[in-house]
């Protein structure tokens, strides 16, 4: 005789009990993901105290995220404000140099005809070819 399970043989207390589990599983993963992130992203911190932080963590979890959150909590959030600034700075001089002129900074007359002379002397363009380059760049 097989036995069938039914919905109703799992217990509400049961399944409150799975997704709160399955919820704190998947906070933990966030957590240890941020911190691994943070980390990498703190220019201050050597490359040694990367490493102890990382080993910490990777091999000691529970104590290691603890441990980092109490210690270096309060400059997470610095550090993550810090980036995103920075991000948003780039991204505004970017929008304002294409805006501006395709983010290219277009040469000067004086640049243009000083190139110009240097190529004359060193006989790249004949008399001919330098007036009407000069012409084309004084119209």
């Amino acid at each position: 005789m097989t036995h069938t399970y039914l919905a109703s043989d799992y217990p509400v207390l049961g399944a409150f009990w799975t997704i709160l589990l399955f919820t704190a599983a998947v906070l933990w993963l966030i957590l240890l993901f941020r911190i691994v992130v943070d980390v990498f992203r703190d220019d201050e911190m050597s490359g040694w105290g990367k490493t102890g932080w990382l080993l910490l963590v990777i091999f000691l979890p529970f104590l290691g995220v603890f441990v980092y959150v109490v210690s270096r909590g309060r400059g997470m959030g610095q550090r993550e404000l810090r980036h995103a600034q920075q991000r948003q700075q780039e991204f505004d001089s970017y929008v304002r140099d294409t805006a501006l002129g395709g983010g290219i900074p277009e040469r000067t007359q004086a640049q243009e005809l000083a190139d110009l002379a240097e190529m004359h002397d060193k006989g790249a363009l004949s008399d001919e070819e330098f007036r009407k380059a000069k012409a084309e760049v004084l119209r």
